[in-house]
């Protein structure tokens, strides 16, 4: 894994964008890399198939409940 580039990503933020510090780290880093023009278009949007693997990979219930899906 790599790390970010926090003084490149600071300064366009601070910088290029005229953010306060309070408002560059309240942001998410998703946040930040679409203001800064890096919109995908919806490219990376989950799909159902993937949907319904993660929901089988981590069902939403807890020991003792019935779940709805089952």
């Amino acid at each position: 894994m790599t790390g970010l580039d926090w003084p490149g990503l600071m300064r366009a933020g601070m910088v290029g964008l005229r953010l306060t510090p309070a408002q560059f780290w309240a942001l998410t880093p998703a946040e930040l890399w679409l203001m800064l023009g890096h919109a995908q278009g919806g490219q990376d949007r989950m799909g159902r198939s993937r949907l319904d693997e993660l929901i089988r990979q981590f069902p939403d219930k807890s020991e003792g409940m019935k779940n709805d899906r089952d």
